[in-house]
């Protein structure tokens, strides 16, 4: 179990009129029972087709816009810029389809499972059906060791278990991982696309995978032919590293604040549900953030009601945090600076189980 940094404030024990110690079992597995009517009488359940309707027409113009740009431009290296808007955008749009997937936009399953096939594939270049197995895995089980793909060793390790298997290179890296963090992440975009081809061409039935291969290699194919025909081969290369770079850098930046640094739970460990998603979620606050983050800000209302319009977050929380406050249950929300904070700091701790044993801790400091 991980514990809290500084900059972090947990709602509960300190403004509880009941020790959480002192409740019982049934009272625990009360606890979403009861905020979730709160919800409901609340009407934070609704869709708001209107909302994303409008978000969809404001990114699809800046989209439009950018493309038109970029073609305005020519053989100019200013077109980087326009690269890294293209990677913002996209990143915006990823949270649309991210939400479709949890059927928040519309107010049927297959309707928001096609809208969430377009954007994800067609738009984005990343395999919906992927997404969705491995996102559901991840709010069933979250921060949960052997369940949660997420905390899964990749280039990065967040168990100290997972950090000492590291070897030769990935040792070096491994040790220095908080601090390569958000260098890492500009190759995420990159790791994004190939895992989901990867997933797509695996011998085994995956929903869609004809219609998402197809949409993917549509899209690649006129983003480079486009690119190719406005600009010089090198720079169209540079177009491409920047926008995935900062597509990398938006999607692991945004999505890492929720759970990284917070409690992890053991693989037979069993809790109740609203504990297992409250404890091992973060909510990041501030002014901003909720457009910055696509809702992802409210992470602990998000895994407590996966299907939740973006626009009802805010008041969830109210409710949800009240009810902590209460009864003694740990919530926990920080800034943005403090929720990175917690990240680099933890995967520093876990990186050093990738410690040479021959190492002297007191001997590395001098060096």
């Amino acid at each position: 179990m991980t514990t809290m940094t500084a900059t972090e404030v947990t709602h509960g024990p300190l403004r509880s009129t009941m020790r959480a110690s002192e409740r019982s079992e049934e009272d625990r597995r009360a606890d979403f029972r009861v905020v979730a009517k709160a919800v409901r009488d609340a009407g934070l359940l609704e869709r708001t087709v209107g909302f994303y309707a409008g978000l969809m027409v404001i990114l699809g113009v800046a989209l439009v816009g950018l493309l038109v740009g970029s073609f305005l431009l020519g053989d100019s290296w200013f077109q980087l810029l326009i690269a890294g808007a293209l990677g913002i955008v996209l990143t915006q749009i990823a949270f649309i389809a991210h939400e479709a997937s949890h059927r928040q936009v519309l107010k049927s399953g297959p309707a928001n499972d096609r809208l969430g096939r377009i954007l994800a594939a067609g738009v984005v270049g990343i395999s919906h059906q992927w997404w969705m197995t491995k996102h559901s895995r991840h709010h069933a089980n979250p921060n949960q060791i052997g369940r949660d793909p997420d905390i899964e060793i990749d280039t990065i390790s967040f168990l100290p278990s997972d950090a000492k298997k590291a070897r030769g290179l990935q040792r070096w890296v491994t040790r220095h991982q908080g601090w390569l963090f958000f260098p890492l992440l500009t190759f995420e975009g990159a790791n994004l696309h190939v895992r989901s081809i990867i997933t797509l061409l695996e011998r085994r039935p995956v929903v869609g995978r004809w219609i998402e291969l197809s949409l993917i290699a549509v899209r690649f194919a006129v983003l480079i032919t486009f690119l190719l025909w406005v600009m010089p081969p090198l720079m169209a290369l540079a177009f491409l590293g920047v926008q995935l770079a900062v597509f990398g850098i938006g999607m692991g930046a945004s999505f890492a604040p929720n759970h990284k640094g917070m409690p992890t739970v053991g693989r037979d460990a069993k809790l109740d549900f609203f504990t297992k998603q409250v404890r091992t979620s973060r909510n990041v606050r501030g002014f901003g953030m909720t457009a910055l983050l696509g809702g992802l800000n409210y992470q602990i209302e998000h895994h407590l009601f996966p299907n939740m319009a973006r626009p009802h977050l805010r008041k969830a929380s109210d409710i949800v945090r009240a009810h902590c406050a209460t009864h003694g249950i740990v919530y926990t929300e920080t800034d943005l600076v403090g929720a990175y904070g917690a990240v680099v700091a933890y995967l520093n701790r876990v990186g050093l189980a990738a410690r040479d044993p021959f190492d002297c801790p007191m001997l590395d400091k001098r060096r």
